[in-house]
Formats: structure tokens, C-alpha cells, sequence
């Protein structure tokens, strides 16, 4: 099954602060990654083509990076996620700046069934988190939507009946 899922948020801000934000994922100065509610990003090394890791189950490698612009990250696991995900700024004509996430794979085995019932639902609520850490970063309000009931019962059973509450970002 192809899968083409995308999220993005126009900005108020220039393209260099949004690229800054792409170049800070999982560092100590991160503000992208919704850590404060979602398994950390991590690395073996700082960005670059090649770094291995992943936040939770889902892992990959940076595959393609151009600093300030986009990174390209290729799936290892789950099995059956093969294909891609991508940040990237888009210069809009009207100079509005767009930060936006681009997941495009195919799925296949077991990942038939987990993607849409577990995966996507999850998916779809980390970047949009994502999407309101990177505003909250630059100083502007998030679109802060409430986690869907559905949500916040994955989140429960995935914890062990221990999730952590949704927050704003800080």
C-alpha cells in the first residue's frame, strides 16, 4: 500500500530560521521534535548523511541533508515501513515561509494493518506537535489541537498505562 502523508504550517519567520530549526533536531537546543511529549529524537552522531537512530520503535538514517534547507531520513524498522520522511522549507510565492514533513513509503506485511490503526493516527498527532513546537520556537502561538480520543488511548496502552498528558510546548 502507498502511503503519502504530509503536514505543513506557514510561518512568520525568514527561511534561515526555519532551516535553523530543521539543522537542531535531536541536539540539545532542539526546537522541532516535540520531545516534551513523544519519545526523544536521537542519533549516533550529530546530523549528517549516514547518522543512524530514530525516536521510539520507528528507526532510520538520515539519507540526503542540505543544512538550512531539508533532511531526507530512509526507514529501517518498523518492518514493512519502506520508504522515506523529510523536513523541508519551502519558500511560498507570496514570502510566506513553509515548514513542512513529507512521509512517503509503501507498506506491506503486518505494517498493512498496524499503520492504519496504530501508526497513523500517532503519526499524524506527533508532527502536528512538531509543527507547534517549531511556531512556539519562533515566538509565535501554536495551533495547539487537542489529541484525539483515539490517541490518547494508544498512548495509554503503548505506556502500560502510564502516558504523559498532552502540554503545550515551551
Amino acid at each position: 500500500m502507498k502511503v503519502i502523508n504530509v503536514h505543513e504550517r506557514a510561518l512568520d519567520a525568514t527561511a534561515e530560521q526555519v532551516g535553523a530549526l530543521i539543522d537542531s533536531l535531536a541536539s540539545e537546543e532542539d526546537g522541532l521534535w516535540p520531545h516534551h511529549v513523544w519519545p526523544q529524537m536521537e542519533f549516533d552522531r550529530p546530523l549528517a548523511v549516514g547518522a543512524t537512530g530514530g525516536h521510539g520503535p520507528i528507526r532510520y538514517f538520515v539519507e540526503e541533508y542540505a543544512p538550512g534547507q531539508f533532511i531526507r531520513f530512509s526507514f529501517t524498522k518498523p518492518k514493512g515501513f519502506n520508504g522515506t520522511h523529510r523536513f523541508e522549507v519551502v519558500q511560498m510565492p507570496e514570502r510566506a515561509v513553509v515548514l513542512r514533513h513529507t512521509l512517503d513509503m509503501t507498506v506491506n506485511g503486518f505494517s498493512l494493518f498496524s499503520w492504519p490503526l496504530i501508526y497513523r493516527p500517532i503519526h499524524d498527532t506527533v508532527f502536528e506537535d512538531a509543527l507547534d513546537r517549531a511556531q512556539t520556537s519562533l515566538g509565535q502561538t501554536p495551533q495547539i489541537v487537542p489529541w484525539s480520543p483515539r490517541v490518547r488511548f494508544l498512548r495509554w496502552v503503548l505506556s502500560g498505562g502510564k502516558p504523559r498528558p498532552q502540554i503545550p510546548p515551551v
